[in-house]
């Protein structure tokens, strides 16, 4: 019999993806670190690049040791975002790596993390798509467990405020 909850499933952070620098890359290449994790597309107009600036802000008010505190940005868009796209989209943004890989690859990094992107079916201006996508950033612990989620609408002060208290808490 099903369960009468309508309890949402919960975040599973894991992935199998590739670099900006061509390299495969799973969660535990980063165990040890707390990581930082964004979905997004390069031929974002508003919302990535927003939510990249207030994320490196966010990583230089901290102070953090690079090792010890990552961000990742997970694209929505394989098709366009290849790891030479994505290395010279974030060549802006050092502090972040980004992540890309097949469809099925990149779905199943959405499934895990409840993110939402669909591509429009109407083109832009410019003859491209968007993609609207779940504009999340999680923290995950040195171990690759979830400890929260921030919604992009959270200003600069009250996300370093948020994450500075999920670094805490989440065993720093």
């Amino acid at each position: 019999m099903l369960p009468t909850t309508s309890e949402p499933p919960a975040i599973r952070p894991a992935f199998d993806l590739i670099d900006h620098h061509g390299r495969a890359v799973d969660l535990t290449a980063f165990r040890g670190s707390f990581v930082l994790v964004f979905f997004g597309f390069t031929h974002c107009r508003v919302v990535c690049p927003r939510a990249l600036k207030k994320l490196s802000s966010a990583l230089e008010a901290l102070d953090e040791d690079p090792t010890q505190l990552i961000a990742l940005y997970i694209t929505v868009d394989p098709e366009r975002d290849t790891p030479q796209v994505m290395r010279a989209f974030l060549e802006t943004y050092p502090r972040i790596l980004g992540l890309t890989g097949s469809r099925d690859q990149i779905e199943i990094a959405k499934r895990n993390f409840r993110v939402f992107s669909r591509r429009s079916a109407s083109p832009t201006e410019d003859g491209n798509y968007d993609v609207p996508h779940t504009a999340m950033t999680y923290l995950l612990d040195p171990e690759g467990r979830y400890i929260a989620h921030f919604n992009d609408s959270l200003d600069l002060p009250e996300f370093i405020e948020r994450l500075r208290i999920g670094l805490t808490e989440g065993g720093r």
